[in-house]
């Protein structure tokens, strides 16, 4: 039994594995870049997250403390809000940052924790007919809601 063995310790590949590779090979060609999907959700979850809080916070701040609070809330005060299409736009970016942060953050779990390609693969289709279904039935009601019809 050799000394790494007995220690548990992994034997070293060698000086060159042990570098980064610009240092072994300083005038090898970049290697090409492939596809940027998951950086780009990485950089989506933060900037999304960041932009939820702060709409997130301006809707609690305006629906339960300022004017009365929660008891002002009711049919006629949420036709008067959706009849501004600042507060349509507010309330639509909300629904969708929230449902495509919240499917990626589950994405990645499926990724994460589903052993079997089919398993990873129907749970993500699940996924995403449960985010389109969302998706469309909020947006839905929120474009098409009759203002007059509150009386």
């Amino acid at each position: 039994m050799t000394t790494s063995e007995a220690t548990g310790v992994a034997k070293t590949l060698g000086t060159q594995h042990d570098r980064p590779a610009s240092l072994d090979n300083p005038r090898s060609p970049r290697k090409p870049k492939g596809g940027n999907f998951e950086k780009n959700a990485w950089l989506f979850m933060r900037f999304s997250g960041l932009l939820l809080v702060v709409l997130t916070i301006g809707h609690m701040f305006i629906m339960l403390a300022w004017d009365g609070g929660v008891h002002r809330i009711d049919a006629s005060f949420v036709a008067a809000r959706w009849s501004s299409p600042f507060w349509q736009i507010w309330d639509l970016t909300m629904l969708w940052l929230a449902q495509l942060h919240g499917g990626n953050g589950v994405r990645t779990v499926i990724a994460d924790y589903s052993r079997k390609d089919s398993t990873r693969f129907w749970l993500n289709v699940l996924l995403a007919v449960s985010m389109i279904l969302v998706l469309t039935m909020g947006t839905y009601a929120l474009l098409t809601f009759d203002v007059n019809s509150v009386g």
